[in-house]
Protein backbone atom coordinates (compact mmCIF):
# COMPACT_ATOMS: atom_id res chain seq x y z
CA UNK A 1 0.00 0.00 0.00
CA UNK A 2 2.81 2.45 0.82
CA UNK A 3 4.38 1.73 -2.55
CA UNK A 4 1.13 2.66 -4.32
CA UNK A 5 0.91 5.96 -2.39
CA UNK A 6 4.49 6.81 -3.34
CA UNK A 7 3.71 6.20 -7.00
CA UNK A 8 0.72 8.56 -6.82
CA UNK A 9 2.82 11.21 -5.11
CA UNK A 10 5.50 10.91 -7.78
CA UNK A 11 2.89 11.13 -10.54
CA UNK A 12 1.32 14.24 -9.01
CA UNK A 13 4.72 15.91 -8.66
CA UNK A 14 5.54 15.11 -12.28
CA UNK A 15 2.24 16.62 -13.44
CA UNK A 16 2.81 19.74 -11.36
CA UNK A 17 6.22 20.20 -12.95
CA UNK A 18 4.62 20.17 -16.42
CA UNK A 19 3.01 23.56 -15.82
CA UNK A 20 6.05 25.54 -16.91
CA UNK A 21 8.02 24.49 -19.94
CA UNK A 22 11.72 25.10 -20.40
CA UNK A 23 12.18 28.56 -21.87
CA UNK A 24 14.51 28.77 -24.89
CA UNK A 25 17.79 30.60 -24.14
CA UNK A 26 16.94 33.64 -26.31
CA UNK A 27 13.75 34.22 -24.28
CA UNK A 28 15.20 33.86 -20.79
CA UNK A 29 14.88 37.00 -18.71
CA UNK A 30 18.06 37.90 -16.81
CA UNK A 31 17.20 38.29 -13.14
CA UNK A 32 13.60 37.16 -13.63
CA UNK A 33 11.92 34.27 -11.81
CA UNK A 34 8.74 32.76 -13.29
CA UNK A 35 7.34 31.74 -9.90
CA UNK A 36 7.63 35.31 -8.59
CA UNK A 37 6.29 36.57 -11.91
CA UNK A 38 3.05 34.65 -11.50
CA UNK A 39 2.62 36.36 -8.10
CA UNK A 40 3.44 39.79 -9.55
CA UNK A 41 0.84 39.31 -12.29
CA UNK A 42 -1.75 38.26 -9.72
CA UNK A 43 -0.92 41.08 -7.27
CA UNK A 44 -0.98 43.81 -9.92
CA UNK A 45 -4.33 42.68 -11.29
CA UNK A 46 -3.22 41.86 -14.84
CA UNK A 47 -6.10 39.38 -15.03
CA UNK A 48 -8.54 42.30 -14.92
CA UNK A 49 -7.72 42.82 -18.61
CA UNK A 50 -6.08 39.60 -19.86
CA UNK A 51 -6.64 35.87 -20.09
CA UNK A 52 -3.47 34.43 -18.54
CA UNK A 53 -3.13 30.66 -18.15
CA UNK A 54 -1.95 29.65 -14.70
CA UNK A 55 -3.14 32.84 -13.00
CA UNK A 56 -6.34 32.43 -10.98
CA UNK A 57 -9.13 34.73 -12.13
CA UNK A 58 -7.23 36.01 -15.19
CA UNK A 59 -10.07 35.46 -17.64
CA UNK A 60 -10.86 38.95 -18.98
CA UNK A 61 -10.91 39.81 -22.67
CA UNK A 62 -10.37 43.59 -22.36
CA UNK A 63 -6.80 43.22 -23.61
CA UNK A 64 -5.28 40.42 -25.67
CA UNK A 65 -4.99 36.94 -24.18
CA UNK A 66 -1.41 36.25 -23.08
CA UNK A 67 -1.40 32.47 -23.55
CA UNK A 68 1.49 31.15 -25.61
CA UNK A 69 3.34 34.44 -25.19
CA UNK A 70 6.68 32.85 -26.08
CA UNK A 71 5.37 32.18 -29.61
CA UNK A 72 4.46 35.80 -30.34
CA UNK A 73 6.45 37.85 -32.82
CA UNK A 74 5.94 41.33 -31.38
CA UNK A 75 5.45 43.22 -28.14
CA UNK A 76 2.67 45.81 -28.46
CA UNK A 77 2.70 45.26 -32.23
CA UNK A 78 5.84 47.41 -32.46
CA UNK A 79 8.91 45.73 -30.99
CA UNK A 80 10.36 42.26 -31.63
CA UNK A 81 9.33 39.88 -28.86
CA UNK A 82 12.53 39.82 -26.83
CA UNK A 83 13.01 39.92 -23.05
CA UNK A 84 14.32 43.48 -22.82
CA UNK A 85 11.49 44.77 -25.02
CA UNK A 86 8.85 43.00 -22.95
CA UNK A 87 10.34 44.33 -19.70
CA UNK A 88 10.38 47.88 -21.16
CA UNK A 89 6.74 47.48 -22.26
CA UNK A 90 5.64 46.24 -18.84
CA UNK A 91 7.41 49.15 -17.13
CA UNK A 92 6.20 51.97 -19.40
CA UNK A 93 3.75 50.96 -22.13
CA UNK A 94 2.91 54.55 -23.11
CA UNK A 95 6.55 55.25 -23.99
CA UNK A 96 6.42 52.41 -26.52
CA UNK A 97 2.88 52.83 -27.81
CA UNK A 98 1.43 56.24 -26.90
CA UNK A 99 -2.34 56.09 -26.51
CA UNK A 100 -2.36 52.34 -25.92
CA UNK A 101 -5.08 51.02 -23.65
CA UNK A 102 -2.35 49.31 -21.60
CA UNK A 103 -2.05 51.34 -18.39
CA UNK A 104 1.09 52.12 -16.44
CA UNK A 105 1.11 49.21 -14.00
CA UNK A 106 3.70 50.69 -11.67
CA UNK A 107 5.97 47.66 -11.90
CA UNK A 108 9.50 47.96 -10.63
CA UNK A 109 12.34 46.70 -12.82
CA UNK A 110 12.54 43.51 -10.75
CA UNK A 111 8.77 42.94 -10.90
CA UNK A 112 8.73 43.50 -14.67
CA UNK A 113 11.57 40.99 -15.10
CA UNK A 114 9.73 38.42 -13.00
CA UNK A 115 6.43 38.98 -14.87
CA UNK A 116 8.23 38.68 -18.22
CA UNK A 117 9.97 35.49 -17.06
CA UNK A 118 6.58 33.98 -16.26
CA UNK A 119 5.02 35.08 -19.56
CA UNK A 120 7.85 33.41 -21.49
CA UNK A 121 6.92 30.07 -19.92
CA UNK A 122 3.58 30.33 -21.76
CA UNK A 123 4.08 28.63 -25.10
CA UNK A 124 7.75 27.84 -24.48
CA UNK A 125 9.51 25.13 -26.49
CA UNK A 126 8.12 21.66 -25.98
CA UNK A 127 4.57 22.83 -25.36
CA UNK A 128 2.33 22.06 -28.32
CA UNK A 129 0.56 25.16 -29.64
CA UNK A 130 -3.19 25.51 -29.38
CA UNK A 131 -4.40 26.31 -32.90
CA UNK A 132 -6.37 29.49 -33.42
CA UNK A 133 -10.06 28.91 -33.93
CA UNK A 134 -10.20 26.01 -31.48
CA UNK A 135 -12.90 26.20 -28.80
CA UNK A 136 -11.70 27.53 -25.47
CA UNK A 137 -11.64 25.13 -22.57
CA UNK A 138 -13.77 25.44 -19.44
CA UNK A 139 -12.89 28.59 -17.52
CA UNK A 140 -10.76 30.05 -20.35
CA UNK A 141 -13.45 32.22 -21.92
CA UNK A 142 -14.25 34.55 -19.07
CA UNK A 143 -17.68 34.80 -17.46
CA UNK A 144 -19.66 34.10 -20.64
CA UNK A 145 -21.36 30.71 -20.60
CA UNK A 146 -21.55 30.28 -24.37
CA UNK A 147 -18.71 28.67 -26.28
CA UNK A 148 -16.09 31.01 -27.73
CA UNK A 149 -13.21 30.49 -30.13
CA UNK A 150 -9.55 31.21 -29.60
CA UNK A 151 -8.50 34.39 -31.39
CA UNK A 152 -6.75 33.97 -34.71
Amino acid sequence: MARRGGAWTAALLALAACGEAEVPPHLRVAGGTPERGRSVILEHGCGACHVIPGVPGAVSWVGPPLGEWARRGYVAGRLPNAPENLVAWLRDPQAISPGSAMPDTGLTEAEARDAAAFLYTLGAAGVPPVPAGMPLGPGEGGPRAEARLRPR
